[in-house]
C-alpha cells in the first residue's frame, strides 16, 4: 500500500515546485491587485454586524482607493491607528477637502452613535489620506465565512493545511 506514496526526487522536486509556483502566483495576483486598486488590502472580509442591513458578516468587500474625494454616504475600510484589525463603516461627515486636508466621521449602519470612540485616543476623525484603505466598490455575499471560520477555529486551518499536504505528495502527474 505504502509503495504507491515513494516518490523519486525528481517526482518529489517537481511536485515542491508546483507548490512553490501556485503561492508565488496567488502572491503577484494580491500584489498586482493592491498596485491596481492603490490599496494595502483591496480585498476584506466584514467581521460584525455593525452595517447590516446593507453588509452582512462573512462578505467579501472589494476595495478601491484611487479617487481623492469622499462623499457623505459612502462606505469606507479604515484602519485605526495601533490597531490591525479594518473597519467597514459609513461616511456620515467631512471636514476639509480641496486646499485643506479630508477629513471623515464614520458610523457603522447598526450603531447608534459614530465612531469616535472606535478611532485612536485623541484622533476625533479619520484623515481621507492615511487612515483610509478604500471605499467598497462590490461585494460577494456570505464568502468571507471561510476567512472568519479559520480565525475563530484554528484547529481548522491544521486540518486544512494538512489536506493539501496531502494532496501534493498524493498527487501524480
Amino acid at each position: 500500500m505504502f509503495s504507491t506514496l515513494t516518490l523519486h526526487p525528481r517526482q518529489a522536486l517537481t511536485q515542491v515546485l508546483n507548490f512553490a509556483l501556485i503561492l508565488s502566483t496567488a502572491f503577484m495576483l494580491w500584489k498586482g491587485l493592491s498596485v491596481t486598486t492603490n490599496s494595502p488590502s483591496p480585498i476584506v472580509v466584514v467581521l460584525s454586524g455593525s452595517m447590516e442591513p446593507a453588509f452582512q458578516r462573512g462578505d467579501l468587500l472589494f476595495l478601491w482607493n484611487r479617487g481623492a474625494d469622499t462623499r457623505i454616504g459612502e462606505v469606507v475600510v479604515y484602519n485605526v491607528r495601533g490597531k490591525d484589525i479594518p473597519i467597514v463603516h459609513r461616511v456620515v461627515r467631512k471636514f476639509g477637502g480641496g486646499a485643506k486636508p479630508l477629513r471623515l466621521l464614520t458610523k457603522g449602519d447598526n450603531n447608534l452613535a459614530d465612531d469616535t470612540e472606535l478611532y485612536a485616543r485623541g484622533q476625533d476623525y479619520l484623515e481621507r489620506s492615511g487612515d483610509i484603505i478604500g471605499s467598497v466598490k462590490g461585494y460577494v455575499p456570505f464568502v468571507g465565512y471561510v476567512t472568519i471560520m479559520l480565525s475563530e477555529h484554528p484547529w481548522l486551518k491544521t486540518v486544512m493545511l494538512g489536506l493539501m499536504g496531502a494532496m501534493v505528495v498524493l498527487q501524480r502527474e
